[in-house]
């Protein structure tokens, strides 16, 4: 099993990058499983067409018992992509990091890995946080790999060198450990090579490549990732791409 935890400064395009990813899984006959590790609940939704799944945490405000199953708090989007929003707190009230712990709680009570016996699952994280309840994802065999999400902006690779310094120093406890970086283009001049420094800094590699498109835009107009809409877009084969690699490499460390 592949499982990716993705991490970057808030508003750098995680979901959406997480998304396609899915998709692209998807899309090459892996079973999916996504996981948003947010209070806006919004990382699925181009998944499902715009209709995001009733979040994990709200379920348990509501209800006066725990579900019963997965498809409880959970929706199948494209190519079969299980998607899960964990939520949050009220908001002004409570921690949205411990709703993320009681929600991972829930789902191994749930028995989400055995039953739904994905190929991929993909973790898509909340900012820059990686304390408490959000590095919930990277520890404890939830998932193996951080990619950090990052373009050439100032703020966001100072964001990604703080994330890739956050996980090394949880490295003796068996944490996840970065995979590598996917630069989400925002064509700021000399982007490539601000990303690249930074990859050499952190000893990683770049994995992804993410060009500026009105593809992405479009198709999130309508409720879909890129790949669902038309896999032969260059854009879509990105990601696509991306996914074959990332697979490829999970069958090399084996």
């Amino acid at each position: 099993m592949l499982k990716i935890a993705i991490y970057g400064k808030g508003g750098i395009g995680k979901s959406t990058v997480t998304s396609n990813l899915s998709a692209a899984f998807a899309y090459l006959g892996k079973r999916v499983a996504q996981i948003g590790c947010d209070p806006k609940a919004d990382s699925t939704i181009n998944l499902l067409g715009g209709e995001p799944p009733r979040p994990v945490m709200d379920y348990l405000r509501s209800e006066d018992e725990d579900p019963e199953s997965i498809s409880d708090v959970s929706k199948v989007g494209f190519g079969g992509v299980l998607c899960i929003e964990t939520g949050g707190p009220t908001p002004g009230l409570g921690c949205a990091g411990r709703g993320i712990i009681a929600t991972f709680g829930l789902l191994e009570d749930l028995r989400l890995f055995e039953t739904y016996d994905p190929d991929v699952v993909l973790y898509d994280v909340l900012g820059d946080v990686v304390c408490g309840g959000f590095a919930a994802p990277i520890r404890e065999g939830y998932a193996e790999q951080v990619l950090i999400v990052t373009s050439g902006e100032k703020m966001a690779l100072y964001a990604a060198n703080n994330i890739a310094t956050a996980v090394s120093n949880f490295e003796d406890r068996g944490y996840a450990k970065v995979a590598g970086i996917v630069l989400n283009r925002r064509n700021v001049p000399d982007e490539l090579e601000k990303v690249e420094r930074l990859a050499q800094k952190i000893g990683v590699g770049i994995v992804g490549d993410i060009p500026r498109c009105d593809d992405i835009n479009r198709c999130e107009d309508e409720g879909k990732t890129v790949v669902e809409a038309d896999p032969e877009l260059p854009i879509s084969r990105t990601f696509i791409e991306l996914a074959q690699r990332l697979l490829d490499g999970s069958e090399a460390a084996r």
